[in-house]
């Protein structure tokens, strides 16, 4: 039995774009949208359409199409979590994903009973979820959002779990050159 067609608004970043609009799907949640597409498109409906850093207006149109690979990454407006029947157990870990010019931070679920190293290679979809999701670019002047659940695309993605970030000023003297006026 089919799950009835519904409405689902999605944010898609893009290579140059934010695309804000709506998507007629039978999936529930964004990962599965956006990995179970029929073509390497999308078809959005009532699109808001706005350029990285750039002060024009918004465009604005009853229909558009997405090519699901210039898609860095997409938040859904409303979470939907995985069906209890299909559930995986998994565990979640600390990354920090670069998808250019976008840095993003959250959780990740991997399998179980293996090494960290193992478990990402063992990372698979299109799209993977990424969980207590903040994102930004510093490049492009976006601020920093959080989301409950944000879907990467994998093929555009280089993850650091675990991760810290590293000052590589902090073991320089502080009479160093570099540190002259």
């Amino acid at each position: 039995m089919f799950a009835p067609a519904q409405q689902t608004e999605l944010t898609l970043y893009t290579d140059s774009y934010i695309v804000r609009g709506t998507v007629e799907t039978r999936e529930r949640r964004v990962t599965d949208i956006l990995n179970h597409a029929e073509h390497d498109f999308l078809v959005l409906r009532q699109t808001t359409l706005d350029e990285y850093g750039s002060r024009a207006m918004s465009i604005q149109s009853e229909y558009s199409q997405v090519n699901l690979a210039s898609v860095l990454f997409a938040v859904a407006q409303d979470f939907v979590g995985p069906a209890p029947e299909l559930r995986m157990p998994k565990v979640p870990e600390e990354a920090m994903i670069i998808v250019p010019p976008f840095r993003l931070t959250g959780r990740i679920h991997l399998l179980p009973e293996r090494n960290l190293a193992d478990a990402l290679g063992e990372l698979i979809g299109r799209f993977i979820p990424v969980t207590d999701a903040a994102f930004w670019s510093d490049t492009v002047a976006e601020a920093r959002q959080t989301a409950t659940m944000v879907a990467v695309n994998h093929a555009r993605t280089q993850i650091f779990a675990p991760h810290r970030v590293v000052d590589p000023w902090a073991d320089l003297p502080a009479d160093h050159p570099g540190d002259r006026g």
